[in-house]
């Protein structure tokens, strides 16, 4: 069974209460919750975590080193300026979609660069908590895809 990291950076635990016509109405709780539902029905595991600190994503993303097939990272305010974050991401050797529940083009010029996006598979952006899901979506394919050869 396949198994995945959702990394979720700063900011993301006040979902349902930050900027809703940005970020939607759900709270992180039940865009996890949705994830995991999708994550059953396709038989993948899926493993869950947030945090305000860069240096904890990273821990987390090497105590899962080997044991996950991909990762889709919410990187948050750390999607402008998350070297750290990125390095980790690298070391990691797996497919990684980067995701964002608006839509930062439409938003402030300084929210459109990205230092993740080069290092990803791709960007799914502007889409709510169905960003996430259209990721654990294709990344579920793309590592059956690989798999089979």
């Amino acid at each position: 069974m396949s198994r995945f990291l959702i990394l979720n950076g700063p900011n993301i635990n006040v979902l349902g209460r930050r900027d809703p016509e940005i970020y939607g109405s759900k709270t992180l709780e039940e865009v996890n919750r949705e994830i995991s539902q999708l994550a059953e029905k396709l038989g993948v595991e899926v493993t869950f975590f947030q945090s305000n600190v860069e240096g904890h994503l990273v821990d987390c993303i090497q105590e899962n080193w080997g044991a996950i097939q991909g990762i889709i990272v919410n990187p948050g305010a750390l999607t402008h300026y998350g070297y750290s974050l990125k390095d980790g991401l690298i070391d990691a050797k797996v497919p990684v979609i980067e995701v964002h529940l608006g839509n930062p083009y439409a938003r402030e010029d300084w929210r459109r660069h990205s230092v993740i996006t080069d290092i990803a598979r791709g960007q799914i952006a502007g889409f709510g908590s169905r960003s996430y899901t259209a990721a654990l979506e294709i990344l579920t394919a793309l590592i059956k895809e690989e798999e089979a050869g």
